[in-house]
């Protein structure tokens, strides 16, 4: 039973974050991997075959806003980098 309490637990809160803005939803989704998944696998979470689908949705949409969320984050550090240097000249 805890076990299916802790995974419910991670579901909600992997759909709450999929409702934050950005830099807040990347942060986040640090903080859930290092709750829910670096001491255990994806095989530990006991839910439900709808459930299941929904995480999976979820999982996969947050691997690509990660990836966006990277592209965007180092065209910023670029862009600041430029910046300090043509300040600095």
């Amino acid at each position: 039973m805890e076990r299916r309490n802790r995974s419910l637990k991670a579901l909600s809160e992997l759909v709450y974050i999929d409702s934050l803005d950005s830099y807040d939803r990347a942060t986040a989704l640090i903080q859930w991997h290092e709750d829910y998944l670096k001491d255990s696998t994806i095989e530990d979470f006991d839910l439900e075959l709808d459930d299941l689908k929904r995480m999976e949705e979820l999982f996969f949409k947050s691997i690509n806003f990660l990836k966006e969320h990277k592209e965007v984050s180092r065209k910023e550090l670029i862009n600041m980098q430029k910046m300090k240097k043509f300040l600095n000249n």
